[in-house]
């Protein structure tokens, strides 16, 4: 009966290690954003003799990380370094104005892309932040991006007249973030009043940016290019790019 005594406290003992490794591997804001790596645990023989150990080995396997498939340039757009699915969805759109009785009102807000070698912008948004597309983040753009070719990103709002348009390939004024990182200080803390609310969903309890390891965050400033003043705060229209292999490179 000694063979059997061992072998219990032997599968108690790599159950008890499994399941310490599932906590300390899958912690709730992990599980969250699907980024937590995946495990097992083998140990050899199955049945320990007495006075032995077993042979234990790991097989882990970590998230992949979209830094290891594209370049960030800031300016300078996101540059795929192999061929790429892309999805744009569209997050939000604060631009407003006040009308003559005072009330704010959201301004029409246009966000534009120029990818795959392309000479001229495409529209991909062209909206309110009322729009039926931002409450539910749909997908405004699928396509599959070409390796070495930089997609970049531009936005502007019509108040009566067109703006000034802001995209990645000049200035800050449009900013690309990945998961776990500080966004910029001109941002409002994940607790400010002054954040819109479609960005919160978007940072963590630390006011870090929480998003899939294959996505980018794109934040536009579109009302001034002066760091200095209030209305400088990157919220003015977002979209989340997610990054995906092509079953068919």
């Amino acid at each position: 009966m000694q063979p059997q005594a061992v072998m219990k406290k032997q599968s108690f003992t790599a159950l008890s290690s499994t399941v310490l490794v599932i906590a300390a591997l899958a912690s709730p804001q992990a599980l969250a954003q699907s980024v937590n790596p995946i495990g097992t645990l083998t140990a050899s023989p199955n049945l320990v003799p007495a006075g032995t150990r077993p042979t234990l080995t790991w097989s882990v396997t970590y998230p992949v990380s979209v830094m290891d498939y594209v370049t960030i340039k800031i300016p300078g757009g996101i540059t795929p370094k192999q061929n790429l699915v892309c999805d744009v969805r569209i997050i939000g759109a604060s631009v407003t104005t006040q009308d003559a009785k005072g009330k704010t009102v959201y301004l029409e807000t246009l966000g534009q892309i120029l990818c795959n070698g392309a000479s001229t912008w495409s529209t991909i948004f062209d909206g309110l932040n009322t729009d039926t597309r931002i409450q539910t983040q749909a997908i405004v753009k699928s396509f599959t991006a070409t390796a070495n070719q930089p997609i970049n990103f531009g936005g502007y709002y019509i108040n009566k007249v067109k703006s000034f348009a802001y995209t990645s390939q000049i200035g800050d004024n449009v900013r690309f973030q990945v998961n776990g990182d500080t966004p910029p200080s001109n941002l409002p803390g994940c607790n400010d009043a002054s954040l819109n609310s479609f960005l919160k969903p978007y940072l963590n309890a630390s006011g870090k940016v929480q998003i899939g390891p294959m996505d980018v965050i794109i934040f536009m400033e579109l009302t001034t290019n002066n760091k200095a003043t209030l209305g400088y705060d990157l919220q003015d229209l977002v979209f989340l790019v997610t990054f995906t292999k092509p079953l068919n490179p």
